[in-house]
């Protein structure tokens, strides 16, 4: 079909109407784009046309799939991109053969027809976003372009109203693709500080630990979580019934030994046998009594007192009543409110070479848009199990100004040396990658 529609200008104009309906009752631009190839060569008698987007072929005449390595749509993207490099493709104009390359024009004589229209397509800010590589036989007649030249208008509407936010655009040429490729592997060169985000606590500086003095059971807490309190002040009871029938046995059991004691003094005048006694009551009598001090003293210590001025810290006081504890065991800390550091868990697979004195910037959870500046200190060298089960580093930070209150959480950046950008994006996955293939 090379040649163009027969008719008088009534049925020409009635036709060209009909392929304007056509175009517009496109309802996906798979259908539109059938119609853009085909639908105009009974009016225009093309031997076969192309529907070139963003420089790729999107359609091709009495072709339902085309194939991207085809001869033929190969030929027409390698033309089109000559072509768009001359800057030769922004308006509705006659190809000519001498405009492209040998190589091309021999790909061109045997690949495609010698008369050869493109038909722009041009969104809303002028930019050519795509086209139609239109071929027949004969000349393309003035006429025949006004109407295509209108009809590429109707087309790139229809395809915009269909694909109203997709960028289309012809593809980069190969220098500037080059030159792109180029500047990104340079841009990998710059240097950029490392960094890594680990979660952090304000603890304090300082601190007296408050530790459990005996075995037993903790009968009732008589402080907060951060309340103020006094050196002296009660912190806490332990249950004292068994330890004070073991003082009141071990008193009762020193009164019965001082009084054996008196009993065989008064008769070691007159009795041999319980002057030889003396000396073993005397001893069985400071027994009863250090038994007895032991058992007042851990009456006592039942008991449990601040020693110094400052805040009780700890969770939660529901935590530990009636829960058995051993000696030793840590129950709360006494702190001064206005010393307090940092201390950061820094998980082992984020770790990076960090120095004493690396910046340190926190952020709460209760004030994420509020930064606070502090300093690394203290890092540990082996990493240990955190509360979650996960190892991490230890790291203890100061911070430059005012503390926040203690005992919030956040989040802290620690900033360490300067590395390639390269370096800080693929840092991780270079990691894992030789973990998975053992290197």
């Amino acid at each position: 079909m090379n040649a163009p529609f027969k008719g008088n200008t009534e049925q020409v104009f009635a036709r060209f109407l009909d392929l304007e309906r056509q175009t517009r009752a496109a309802r996906t631009p798979a259908q539109l784009s059938y119609s853009l190839v085909n639908d105009g060569q009974a009016l225009f008698g093309f031997r076969h046309a192309a529907l070139l987007i963003a420089g790729k072929v999107q359609a091709v005449t009495g072709v339902s799939a085309v194939e991207p390595n085809a001869p033929f749509v190969a030929f027409v993207e390698q033309a089109v991109a000559s072509l768009f490099k001359q800057t030769r493709l922004n308006q509705a104009r006659v190809i000519d053969a001498d405009e492209v390359s040998e190589a091309i024009r021999a790909d061109w004589q045997s690949l495609s027809a010698g008369q050869v229209f493109w038909l722009p397509l041009i969104d809303h800010q002028g930019q050519v976003f795509g086209g139609l590589w239109l071929a027949r036989d004969l000349p393309w007649s003035n006429p025949e372009q006004v109407l295509l030249s209108q009809l590429g208008d109707t087309y790139s509407h229809a395809w915009l109203a269909l694909q109203p936010r997709k960028p289309w655009r012809l593809r980069w040429s190969r220098k500037w693709r080059v030159a792109l490729v180029a500047l990104l592997l340079l841009g990998l060169l710059i240097p950029v500080r490392q960094s890594v985000l680990a979660p952090a606590e304000v603890v304090p500086l300082g601190g007296q630990v408050v530790a459990a003095p005996l075995d037993g059971v903790i009968a009732e807490f008589l402080v907060k979580p951060n309340q103020t309190v006094k050196s002296g002040d009660l912190l806490l009871r332990f249950e004292s019934t068994s330890l004070k029938a073991q003082a009141d046995v071990a008193e009762r059991a020193l009164g019965v030994a001082e009084a054996e004691l008196k009993t065989h003094s008064q008769r070691s005048f007159a009795d041999a046998e319980s002057s030889s006694k003396i000396d073993l009551l005397a001893a069985r009598v400071e027994q009863k009594r250090a038994e007895r001090n032991y058992a007042v003293e851990l009456l006592k210590r039942s008991e449990v007192r601040a020693e110094r001025d400052g805040i009780a810290v700890f969770p939660d006081a529901e935590r530990w009543l009636g829960k058995p504890v051993q000696t030793g065991e840590r129950l709360m800390e006494i702190a001064d409110p206005n010393q307090a550091e940092l201390r950061i868990e820094l998980a082992v697979g984020d770790a990076i070479a960090l120095a004493p004195g690396a910046q340190v910037a926190l952020f709460l959870d209760s004030d994420p848009l509020h930064r606070h500046v502090a300093w690394l200190e203290r890092s540990a060298y082996e990493a240990q199990p955190t509360a979650s089960g996960q190892l991490a580093y230890r790291l203890d930070a100061r911070f430059d100004a005012t503390a926040p209150r203690i005992g919030l959480r956040g989040t802290a950046k620690i900033f360490g040396d300067r590395a390639p950008l390269a370096l800080y994006l693929l840092r991780r996955p270079l990691a894992g990658l030789r973990q998975s293939v053992g290197l």
